[in-house]
């Protein structure tokens, strides 16, 4: 008993020492023992970049790996082959951080030990402009979102199509006829549906030859580059009479799919008929209208959010906000409402506010941005003053009638995510800020080339800014260097 406990004790033994001699091989398909392939590594070092700002590295290889790398690391137990390390650009603050190599191909051999090094270098942000078009009397630029056509609106009353780089022979629509180009009317204007793509529909704002404005509803036709000649529907018209100025000039849709129109006061200086304050007028206001069921009995409904819905006092229930001279340009950002006030003789402003928020009363012609306007004092309750302002200064040193622009969410130009774009008509500068908890920051100067008076900016379908020149050329805001 005891020396058959003792021989089964000893084979045991045998067998495992025979294990540990075979441990890494294996047997090969005609029963022969062979040894389990070497791997190798990859050594990867990257240096230039600050504490805390991670590089966006890609190690690829054979049988279909990949591995996303942030920081100097080995990576360890790699099949032998050639391996592709790819870095890309990144941004922290205000830098721009470039890679060198962008590529580069390193190859790991069995049982050794592959390098690659990753150098970063910083440099600031400069931005330039890249003309994309020209077209006499352009005014503004839009497209619907995700769109890769440009359309570009012709003071005198027609749009044209910028496509695959080309400027389209005919309009997509032309309604000049109809447009009185009078002081500072014309086709100010357009904006698309958010389901455009589905229903072709897109809005309008100009001045008629009566110097009214007019906000219009129209359609593409079966061709997309054409718009359905006889689709025309009136949305709003609103009387403007005596001058030729303020006509403000923007349509567009906010997030909560609403239309909204923002009026000049009516002209003449210091808004001699006090439009901007009577809340039973419709000029000197951003209104805001539900065009969700338009019909020719009905074009708009006035929403029931809106501040003075059913008001019985005689406030027109399609004003969303009052008290705004010459609104040259708005534009909606998440959840905030920017609004630009061209000023009467020493300041402009931009004005923000919650998009929910309605009712604000943005002081003209009690005041001139925050400055009490023909007078030494004012009463400023109730009134909603703007979160960012300049003085013209002396002759105009600073500006004198500010071109308001849109918030850059595009992607070409990551590190300005979130900073708001203007332009002054008189000093042809191009300048940002970034707004933040109800405080703005981060204000900038970019030093741009020659392009003479700013009229408007526009934003293609994937959200890159562009600015438009008075001489008519329409360029696309891109990353300098």
């Amino acid at each position: 008993m005891l020396l058959n406990r003792f021989r089964n004790l000893l084979v045991g033994i045998i067998l495992g020492m025979m294990q540990t001699m075979l441990t890494g091989c294996s047997s090969g398909g005609d029963g022969s023992v062979t040894s389990a392939p070497l791997q190798g590594a990859l050594s990867l070092t990257i240096s230039g970049l600050p504490s805390g700002v991670a590089a966006q590295i890609t190690v690829t290889g054979p049988g279909g790996f990949s591995r996303a790398v942030t920081a100097s690391q080995a990576l360890n137990s790699l099949a032998p082959g050639n391996y592709t390390v790819s870095a890309e650009r990144i941004t922290s603050g205000s830098l721009g951080y470039t890679p060198l190599p962008v590529s580069q191909a390193v190859t790991v051999t069995a049982g050794a030990t592959g390098a690659a090094n990753v150098t970063y270098s910083a440099a600031a942000l400069t931005l330039a402009l890249r003309e994309i078009a020209s077209v006499p009397g352009a005014v503004f630029a839009a497209a619907p979102e995700g769109d890769s056509r440009l359309f570009i609106v012709e003071r005198a009353g027609r749009i044209r199509i910028v496509q695959s780089g080309a400027l389209l022979a005919s309009p997509f629509l032309d309604i000049s006829s109809r447009v009185s180009t009078q002081g500072e009317g014309g086709l100010l204007s357009i904006s698309f549906h958010p389901q455009y793509a589905s229903n072709g529909l897109l809005f309008l704002y100009y001045t008629d030859l009566g110097n009214n404005i007019v906000v219009e509803r129209h359609r593409a036709s079966s061709n997309p580059n054409l718009a359905d000649s006889g689709s025309g529907l009136e949305i709003i018209r609103v009387a403007h009479p005596n001058f030729s100025n303020h006509f403000g000039g923007t349509v567009a849709f906010g997030p909560d799919g609403m239309l909204y129109a923002g009026t000049g006061d009516g002209g003449g200086g210091g808004d001699p008929a006090g439009n901007a304050q009577n809340p039973a007028s419709l000029l000197g206001k951003m209104l805001r209208l539900d065009v969700s069921a338009s019909t020719l009995m009905q074009p708009y409904a006035v929403p029931s959010t809106n501040p003075w819905f059913n008001d019985p006092g005689g406030r027109r229930a399609e004003v969303w906000a009052l008290g705004l001279r010459n609104p040259w340009r708005y534009t909606f950002d998440g959840g905030n409402l920017y609004i630009v006030d061209v000023g009467q003789a020493r300041r402009e402003e931009v004005n923000i506010a919650a998009t929910s928020q309605g009712g604000q009363n943005y002081g003209w012609n009690t005041m001139e941005g925050t400055q009490c306007y023909g007078a030494a004092a004012c009463v400023q309750g109730g009134l909603t003053l703007p979160v960012f302002e300049y003085d013209h200064g002396d002759n105009g040193a600073n500006g004198c009638s500010i071109t308001g622009g849109y918030v850059y969410r595009g992607s070409a130009i990551a590190e300005l995510a979130g900073h708001y774009f203007y332009s002054d008509y008189c000093k042809e500068f191009l300048k940002s800020f970034l707004y933040s908890g109800g405080t703005v920051s981060a204000r900038s100067d970019w030093v741009i080339p020659d392009i003479g008076n700013v009229l408007s900016f526009g934003r293609e379908g994937n959200g890159e800014l562009l600015l438009i020149a008075g001489s008519g050329k329409v360029y696309r805001i891109v990353r300098g260097g």
